[in-house]
Parts: C-alpha cells; structure tokens; sequence
C-alpha cells in the first residue's frame, strides 16, 4: 500500500514537472507571407492555367489576356514606322543633292570672281552664282528642319510601340514567387481589368508564427535569436526549431486571443518568429514560443 502511494506522488511530481517544462514564454497563429497577384492590362482572360491548392514557381506563366486589339494596334504602329523611315532617307538623299550643287557652285563662283576681277565676264554673272547659293543654302536648311521633324515624329512613333510591347508583354501573367495558390478570383473567358485581382499565392514552406511579449521580455530576446516553436497536434506537443525575425518598436494592447506567460496585461510588444514548415502548419493555426537564453 504504502509503495502504491509512494508511486502515485511521484507520478503527481513528475506530471507537475512535464507540465511546469511546458509552460510557453509567449502564444500567437502562424501567418504566411500572402501576395495576391493582380491583373495589368484589360480584355478577357483567354488562358487560366491555375487552380486553388496548385504548386507555383517563380517566373512560371499562369494566365493571359486577350491581346488581339494590342497587336493590330502595334502592326498600324510599325507601318507608320516603315514610313517615316522612307520618309527621312527621301530628305536625306534631297540633302546630299543640295550638297552637291553648292559643292558645284561653289567652283563656279571661284571661277567667276577671277573672270569678273579680271573684266573678263559681267559682275551680272557672279550676282547671279550669289544669289543661287544663296537659294540653295535656303533649301537646305529647310530640308533639315523636315528631316528633324521626321526624326521626331519617328521617335515618337519607337516610344508608342515600346508602350504597346509593354502593354502586350504585361497581358501575360507571370507568378511572381515560389508557393501554394491559396485562392483564385477569376475563371478563364471572363473579363478582368488593371488591378483586378487573379489570385492569391503564398510561400508555405516558411511560416511566421507572430507572438506577444511584455516589456520584461524584451530584455531576453533579439532579432537572429534561435528559439522553439511548438504547435499541439491534440495528443502532444510538436517542435520546430524557430528563428526571431522582426520585434515591434511600439507596444499595443494585448489583442482578445493572446494570453502571455503573465496571463492578460495591457500592452504588450508583437514579435514574428520564423519557422521551416514540413507541411504540418496551417495559416492561423495556434503556436506558442518558448525563448532560447543565451549561454
């Protein structure tokens, strides 16, 4: 009898200790850092090649836009190009001839200035040569005035269809980082709009388990510290090991759900610990922390 008893305090001893060793320093639910991919361009999803709990990686193509008024848009774009083009080799060719002919001139009047110094031909004749370069110098700088306004319509022109390349490149939805499609707000074939929302996608292999502290913990954690995170399966306890990721500068009041290591007090300090998830975590599944010292 007396051993029974003798076996039943221990029992009680021991129980009390396992329950004391699994005190937490602090509780809170699991987050994931969410990002919810939206459309940037208007027209009808003429693809959609997702679907709620499919596995995504980065730079992986999921969905596109009808783009079919975009390209007829940016073949109007490029004919008006090849125009402006011609256009500017036709003035450039104008202003190699005028070039030409006051090369010539030019020889004509040096020519003429003797003859006329010399009375061997009238002052009429190098007049005239001076008038018609003149003339010629005239033409010539309209022609670059055309040939600068044709560059610029051009110019104009390549930035227009840089646009609709852009235009047409965003129509193509690309996901933008590794993880899980948590939701989908659109179906193939129907309408969306620049920023329209297409789904949600978060990174599941990597959890934050936000907690919260009061300001006597603080003095024992800091950001990079190594600590164990616990979630309850129902049965027992499961532990991972964590990392602190982020501490709030300012203090807030204790949310409803949260009871810390000192039961409820008024403000308390939020902190994010990082935790690798096997697949056993859930968004908003319950955990609680328990603060490694440094030794």
């Amino acid at each position: 009898m007396k051993k029974i008893i003798l076996l039943c305090i221990v029992t009680l001893f021991t129980v009390g200790c396992s329950r004391r060793s699994k005190l937490a320093d602090a509780y809170g639910n699991f987050e994931a850092n969410e990002v919810i991919v939206s459309s940037e361009s208007t027209g009808k999803l003429i693809a959609m090649a997702l679907n709620e709990g499919d596995l995504l990686n980065a730079g992986q193509y999921v969905a596109t836009v009808d783009t079919a008024i975009l390209v007829l848009q940016k073949k109007e774009l490029l004919a008006h190009l090849v125009s402006m083009n011609a256009q500017i080799r036709q003035v450039e060719d104008q202003i190699s001839v005028i070039d030409q002919q006051l090369l010539n001139l030019e020889k004509d009047l040096s020519r003429t200035e003797v003859l006329v110094a010399g009375n061997a031909a009238p002052q009429k004749q190098l007049d005239d040569l001076n008038g018609a370069q003149k003339v010629l110098k005239k033409q010539r700088r309209a022609a670059l005035a055309q040939k600068e306004s044709a560059v610029s319509e051009k110019n104009a022109v390549a930035a227009n269809l840089e646009l609709f390349n852009e235009q047409i490149f965003r129509s193509r939805i690309i996901n933008p980082i590794n993880g899980r499609v948590l939701e989908t707000y659109s179906e193939q074939f129907e309408m969306t709009a620049t920023g329209k929302p297409l789904y949600k996608i978060a990174n599941l292999e990597e959890m934050q388990l936000k907690v919260y502290v009061s300001g006597g913990q603080l003095g024992q954690i800091k950001i990079g510290q190594t600590c164990q995170v616990r979630v309850d399966n129902g049965k027992n306890y499961i532990t991972f090991p964590g990392k602190i990721l982020w501490i709030s500068n300012e203090a807030e009041f204790t949310p409803k759900f949260i009871q810390t290591k000192e039961e409820r007090i008024d403000l308390v300090y939020a902190v994010k610990v990082t935790v690798k998830n096997d697949g056993t975590i859930k968004i908003g599944m319950p955990g609680e922390v328990i603060f490694e010292q440094d030794t």
